[in-house]
């Protein structure tokens, strides 16, 4: 349900306007950002602006602003048309972090050997995830703690697909559509090995690198090849606190990836850590499989190689990783430029093990969250209008 933020008091300036809000925080909102964000700038269907910023004046300027019935009304000293802006709209898009909603909230899992899966993530049957309101906090959850479970997903080609078109948009990739994890001989990928797999990434070769994996167990193995994360956002906030040149070495070297197999020849060059234009950690990306040899002198490489080290002594260490079996029919989404993935060997030829997977375009998970959430916001909205 969206939250009504109330004005406590309005403040004007030639230059910006000031919102106090009843909880004690203020918003403040230059002349040329209201200007720019006019109602009447916008196209009333699509809601996309119908100027380009050298349309409007270089620096308008407010001469009275009044509130009323819910609206921020303003008039200008130059010949610019009246504003009316909606209190709501104004404090979803203030500059401060109190009514921040662009972004959903992300909780951090340090210490994953103290969490349990079934009890600490969220879990639905596949049916259930057919229902806008279970499927709606199943999305948050997952989008909050970067990996979230279905169960009785079925052991047929299709079963996957056909849960994850309630999810988002499934990315094709050289794999295909999806993919079998499995053993094979020779394989191009030690993915289709019997082999354990450290944690890392995948496809940090690739542009885009996928957003979200998704892992449908068909025969689980009895024995080994048990799944292991870690959440790469909490581990990377660690780093930053116990060794902050480590932290930034790691986020403004450019690391090449490589990825070759008979039909595919991927490269990619990124940081294994990535911040947003605010310092926040954005992505992480680390495949010791899939890394080039790195172009840096030798002065370079000496503490970029410690900084490196640094990160994967982190991962080794068991109380960082959340580590259980995917039994048959479960399935797991995970956030795979958040949380590293891995498994623990097992032998193919004593028992089985086939998984199916596939890739999510991360725009598309998100998008299809926030559409579900709108949507249910309506209807209830319309609910309590009745």
């Amino acid at each position: 349900m969206s939250t009504q933020h109330i004005a406590r008091r309005l403040l004007a300036r030639p230059e910006a306007l000031t919102l106090q809000w009843s909880e004690g925080s203020a918003d403040e909102y230059a002349s040329i950002w209201l200007c720019d964000n006019a109602p009447a700038h916008r196209d009333p269907h699509s809601g996309q602006r119908l100027i380009d910023v050298a349309d409007l004046p270089e620096a308008p300027r407010i001469r009275s602003a009044v509130l009323r019935e819910g609206r921020v009304h303003i008039e200008w000293q130059d010949s610019i048309a009246p504003a009316s802006f909606d209190l709501q709209w104004l404090a979803a898009h203030g500059a401060g972090t109190a009514h921040r909603r662009d972004q959903p909230a992300v909780h951090p899992w340090l210490d994953g050997a103290s969490l349990d899966a079934a009890r600490d993530f969220a879990w639905l049957d596949l049916r259930e995830l057919r229902a806008a309101q279970a499927r709606s906090g199943w999305l948050a959850r997952l989008i909050r703690d970067g990996v979230a479970f279905l169960r009785a997903v079925p052991a047929t080609r299709d079963a996957l697909l056909d849960a994850m078109r309630l999810i988002g948009q499934v990315s094709e990739t050289n794999y295909g559509l999806t993919f079998e994890v499995c053993s094979v001989p020779q394989p191009e990928n030690l993915a289709y090995s019997d082999l354990g797999l450290g944690l890392h990434t995948d496809n940090p070769y690739r542009e885009p690198v996928p957003g979200f994996q998704a892992l449908h167990t068909l025969i689980c193995s009895p024995d080994g090849g048990d799944s292991l994360f870690a959440d790469g956002f909490a581990l990377a906030e660690q780093l930053r606190t116990c060794d902050p040149g480590s932290f930034a070495l790691l986020s403004r070297t450019p690391v090449p990836f490589h990825y070759r197999s008979q039909s595919a020849e991927l490269r990619a060059e990124r940081p294994m850590i990535e911040l947003t234009g605010r310092g926040e950690v954005a992505a992480i990306s680390y495949n010791s499989r899939s890394i080039a040899p790195l172009r840096l002198a030798a002065a370079e490489a000496v503490p970029f190689y410690a900084a490196y080290r640094r990160l994967a002594g982190l991962l080794r260490e068991p109380h960082h990783q959340l580590k259980f079996k995917l039994l048959d029919g479960e399935l797991v989404l995970f956030d795979n430029r958040r949380i590293l993935h891995g498994r623990t060997p097992f032998s193919s030829a004593r028992h089985p093990r086939h998984l199916r997977g596939c890739y999510l375009s991360r725009d598309s998970v998100h998008s299809a969250a926030g559409v579900l959430c709108r949507e249910l916001d309506r209807e209830d909205g319309d609910e309590r209008g009745r």
